[in-house]
């Protein structure tokens, strides 16, 4: 008994002092300091606005996500030299109104940094997306799966990408009817319609890659691809849903970038999964290409679709419960004297909900209320109506 008890003895103090001998490991990849130019957007040659959004990489163990390029010059070349400078608009942001420029002509991205290190793209053809066919869903036990149909007659666009902007509204769990304001003095007055803070719109610009091609069909035809996939217990689906996709046309080279940059980004993390690679865009340091520049200019415009979802239209799932969001009641003169009111509603503790009275009387004896979160949806999203909403 006593040697069992030695060698279990041996095996934790084993564990004890390798467990303690562990040293932090800091690979030399996430210690870099190498900050490279990230590229974003594409040139625009219809009617809309040339946005393009330059900022650089960051090391693994910052503390930030994002370095936005500032106050550099950014210019669309085409093969003609005619030129057309973007306008910087903050955060990294360049931006130009509707071009209009000519399919006959090819473009290209010249920037330069505050520094003086130019950077160009190659130039590029004109390839304009034609427009979506439709945008439905197909409802499955689960949910919904969303997606997109479109052609080219001509049979020349081939490769497509698509983004989408989901827009979706939200409740709080509580309808605030009071509000505090706080001057003159801290007071309780009715809640306008104009500041109601029950419903409010949510939105999201997903940063998935989806990608299609007809390039192994008879005709560009591209059926029912699907962009993405809600869950029936989504708060995106308690109300009305809304989903804007933005179709763009490839050229054979850019198809390969993007599908690249998917199985980079999104197809890793299992032994079966591609191993990740060298990503090359099409965008270039002038003097110096051994940088790596990311990023991938394309020109041409692009087709929009929307459509919307309404709950009433979709099968009678169960929503989660919600749990966290006990209504109060707070009265002027409690058990003690003690105004509760100033208490907890006059400190910003808890949001008033409606006011409560005796019966018979019109004095206010106290408030209900809850806690921020579950009375204020401004928490979560805007109470100011999108200008493109439609009610059904």
């Amino acid at each position: 008994m006593k040697k069992i008890v030695y060698i279990a003895f041996l095996i934790v103090s084993a564990l004890a002092i390798t467990v303690g001998c562990k040293k932090p490991f800091m690979p030399s990849v996430i210690s870099t300091s190498s900050s490279f130019l990230v590229v974003e957007g594409i040139i625009n040659t219809g009617q809309d606005s040339t946005i393009i959004k330059l900022s650089r990489t960051v090391s693994l163990s910052s503390t930030t996500t994002s370095k936005p390029e500032l106050n550099a010059i950014v210019t669309v070349e085409s093969d003609a030299n005619a030129t057309y400078p973007l306008t910087e608009t903050g955060n990294g942001s360049y931006a130009v109104p509707g071009l209009n420029l000519s399919a006959d002509h090819k473009y290209r991205l010249d920037i330069t940094t505050s520094d003086n290190v130019v950077y160009q793209s190659d130039f590029v053809p004109v390839k304009n997306a034609p427009p979506i066919d439709s945008v439905n869903f197909i409802i499955k036990s689960d949910g919904l799966n969303i997606n997109v149909n479109t052609h080219d007659p001509a049979n020349k666009t081939i490769y497509y990408r698509w983004t989408y902007d989901e827009t979706w509204i939200i409740h709080s769990f509580f309808d605030s009817k009071e509000k505090l304001i706080l001057v003159p003095f801290d007071t309780i007055v009715f809640r306008p319609l104009s500041e109601q803070i029950y419903e409010c719109w949510q939105s999201h610009l997903a940063n998935v890659i989806v990608l299609g091609s007809s390039a192994k069909l008879k005709q560009d035809i591209i059926t029912q691809t699907q962009l993405t996939s809600v869950g029936s217990t989504s708060e995106k689906l308690s109300d009305r849903y809304s989903i804007l996709v933005n179709q763009y046309a490839l050229t054979e080279d850019a198809y390969n970038y993007w599908q690249q940059l998917k199985k980079n980004t999104e197809q890793l993390g299992s032994i079966f999964d591609a191993q990740p690679s060298e990503i090359i865009g099409n965008i270039h340091r002038v003097g110096k290409a051994s940088e790596p520049v990311l990023g991938y200019i394309s020109a041409g415009s692009f087709s929009q679709s929307r459509i919307f979802i309404d709950n009433r239209k979709l099968p009678a799932w169960a929503a989660p419960p919600i749990d966290g969001c006990p209504l109060h009641y707070f009265p002027h003169s409690d058990a003690n004297g003690i105004d509760e009111v100033k208490t907890y509603l006059f400190l910003g503790f808890e949001i008033p909900i409606t006011s409560v009275t005796p019966p018979g009387s019109s004095v206010i004896q106290g408030y209900t209320a809850s806690y921020p979160n579950c009375v204020d949806c401004t928490l979560r999203g805007s109470n100011k109506r999108p200008s493109f909403w439609i009610d059904d």
